[in-house]
């Protein structure tokens, strides 16, 4: 019923628009919804039909969708450092989830407050660095090490509440309740333009209680009442490569991501019906910002978009969370609408949340820095065509170089192709997809396309020299993880074997802790 009123007063208000980047023209709000782990997919027919998702269907019916969105590193700190400074990750060294962007970096808010906008910032941040567990940090400085060990808790289902549970994050419902009474009691009575960030937990997996402090999150868990929202006869049961078969860093992610146990077929449905239950709790908490705007007469003169930093693979080739380059992990929404976008545009050219920097500066009619790595997206989406200028490129890069791979992962989107380089190139395979023909990533076809590999190969290495950057990374991981164990003195042996991995850990402690020693002499 909301959103049939939300529909209802957008198209029967006559807007009178003005174009995003006219100069002259009286400035747009800006606000952002950003959430966590939302597969961008959902965005997309025919994704979105598996689970309700009335709010972001609204705004693709009113606003743009574009179809293929990437992370720029499909993790969260290193992802939004991206996303907050419009570069690369490996330009601002955002390496894991603890190296990110240093406190007094510029970002594009900061860009708005210093050229007029009253600027707020709400919910979850996260692209500094300093934060997330010891453990994730650990196993990132680590993961050249040759052992296998599980850290993460198996992924499980959680039912909460009943039929009439509608909250169920409660952290986030806060943020967005905080964010809607700002909307309505300050946001319209502002004599100057404002942005607003509004960022989300959901829908990322809740940490497993049950494993103690330093668990990960790894159990979807949601109520009845979003759990009806989804259309189980329309889930799908993602098909599996055989153990022996995948790719050598795909294997060490589903090995750490403690998913290579047996899992039947109603367990691996409950996991994604669960986590597209989270997606539709996440699509009302964008839904009722959405309100705000409409109550308070802002959303004829004000920019809504609504991302994520990375997707979700919900048991996806046998993996659950994000640090893959897979398009569960990879793919992620983006959504505009407000005044001079055009309605109901579906935007196929790859892009990326570096893009999104220049984008909003275009929007409040700012001229963008230099050395950013994004494009704005503001000509392709806009009613009069926009300023002549250049688009983005067509391809995207994302890279990875945290926890759960083994190796630094670099990949291109072009086109019909996706193609992943890894460590220096040459020590560890490719992979190559046909997302045409191959929607599902079960084929990598890099040695049938050898010439395809070549030419991607050569791309990349114009926009990144990928094994320099690589060994820079190998070479950070073993000084941090010097640097750690220097101050644990005496307490280390005990500290490393109670981390996340400490199941496997304790099985084989002198081995584990001999594996670590040869690792950091080896030059």
């Amino acid at each position: 019923m909301y959103v049939l009123c939300l529909a209802f007063v957008f198209v029967a208000q006559r807007i009178d628009c003005f174009y995003l980047n006219r100069s002259g023209s009286p400035k747009p709000n800006i606000v952002m919804v950003m959430s966590d782990a939302f597969d961008g997919r959902l965005t997309v027919d025919p994704g979105n039909r598996v689970v309700q998702l009335p709010y972001i269907n609204f705004m693709r019916e009113l606003g743009a969708t574009f179809l293929n969105a990437y992370t720029n590193s499909p993790i969260c700190c290193p992802s939004r450092s991206a996303m907050w400074s419009g570069r690369f990750v490996h330009l601002t060294r955002s390496w894991n989830n603890y190296k990110c962007l240093d406190p007094n970096a510029t970002t594009w808010m900061d860009v708005l407050w210093q050229n007029g906008f009253h600027t707020k910032m709400m919910g979850k941040l996260d692209f500094t660095s300093g934060g997330h567990s010891v453990s994730n940090r650990v196993e990132a400085w680590t993961r050249d090490v040759p052992f296998l060990l599980r850290q993460e808790g198996r992924p499980v289902t959680d039912l909460v509440g009943n039929i009439s549970t509608d909250r169920v994050m409660i952290k986030d419902w806060e943020t967005v309740d905080k964010a809607t009474q700002w909307i309505r009691h300050s946001a319209a009575s502002l004599s100057q333009p404002f942005a607003l960030y509004v960022g989300l937990n959901l829908p990322h997996p809740y940490q497993t209680q049950s494993l103690g402090p330093t668990a990960g999150g790894s159990t979807f868990r949601t109520s009845p009442y979003w759990l009806q929202k989804v259309m189980y006869d329309l889930i799908s049961l993602p098909k599996w490569l055989p153990l022996s078969s995948m790719h050598p860093v795909d294997y060490y992610s589903t090995y750490t991501k403690n998913c290579t146990g047996n899992f039947t077929t109603e367990e691996v449905r409950s996991i994604r019906a669960f986590y597209y239950a989270m997606c539709a709790e996440t699509d009302a908490m964008l839904g009722q910002v959405m309100l705000a705007l409409q109550d308070s007469g802002l959303q004829d003169s004000t920019v809504l978009m609504f991302t994520a930093d990375h997707g979700e693979l919900a048991m996806e080739h046998r993996q659950f969370y994000k640090m893959s380059m897979l398009e569960g992990s990879s793919h992620v929404p983006l959504l505009l609408m407000g005044p001079g976008v055009k309605s109901g545009q579906q935007l196929s050219l790859p892009v990326s949340l570096v893009d999104l920097y220049p984008t909003l500066l275009e929007i409040a009619g700012i001229p963008a820095p230099g050395g950013l790595s994004g494009h704005s997206l503001v000509p392709l989406v806009t009613r009069s065509g926009g300023r002549p200028g250049p688009s983005p490129p067509g391809w995207v890069l994302s890279e990875y170089h945290g926890c759960n791979a083994n190796a630094s992962t670099y990949m291109l989107r072009l086109g019909r192709w996706k193609y992943m380089a890894y460590a220096d190139g040459t020590s560890i395979p490719p992979q190559l997809f046909d997302l045409t023909l191959d929607k599902e990533e079960l084929h990598n076809v890099a040695s049938t396309f050898p010439d395809v590999c070549r030419q991607l190969d050569k791309l990349l290495l114009t926009i990144v020299d990928y094994p320099k950057v690589s060994e820079s990374v190998h070479l950070y991981n073993k000084q941090q993880f010097v640097l750690w164990r220097k101050t644990l003195g005496e307490n280390y042996t005990q500290v490393i074997a109670n981390l996340r991995w400490h199941v496997d850990w304790k099985k084989d402690v002198i081995n584990n802790e001999r594996a670590i020693d040869e690792w950091l002499m080896d030059s």
